[in-house]
């Protein structure tokens, strides 16, 4: 269990992009919740995968030393799997960390996917991304 005093989670954002500045100030780009994939009509997808990034700070508190986070997804169908670990180590106080990932998001099934962002063994919070199949619109006749 994670010392109640401390990492503190202070953002844990799915956004577009996230920029980071050379004084080490991040901002984060077109947040997003959900993403819209056109499907043939045989149910396929047009294009089955969009690019995103994973925005996760947390501030020390009490923690110091070397923990890992950890991100893992929930799939509509309540399959999960583990995304991805990060090493971090933390200085104490103020001091934090920030995690940026890049990752595709490719959705092998419609609906709401969660991203869990564990601190050690313990789960901090939860990220939802939901993915729509929309029929791609048919073709009408000339005009």
């Amino acid at each position: 269990m994670a010392d109640p005093g401390g990492p503190h989670l202070t953002a844990a954002l799915t956004c577009e992009r996230v920029l980071q500045e050379a004084d080490g100030v991040v901002s984060a780009i077109r947040l997003i919740d959900r993403v819209i994939f056109l499907a043939e009509p045989d149910g396929s997808l047009v294009a089955a995968q969009h690019p995103f990034t994973f925005l996760l700070s947390f501030k020390s508190g009490s923690a110091r030393g070397r923990f890992k986070i950890r991100v893992r997804v929930e799939k509509p169908s309540g399959e999960d799997a583990p995304l991805l670990e990060a090493p971090v180590f933390f200085e104490g106080e103020e001091r934090g960390v920030t995690v940026v990932v890049q990752a595709l998001f490719e959705p092998d099934q419609e609906g709401l996917y969660w991203y869990d962002v564990f601190f050690e063994d313990t789960r901090v919070t939860r990220m939802p991304l939901r993915a729509i199949f929309q029929p791609r619109p048919l073709a009408g006749p000339p005009g």
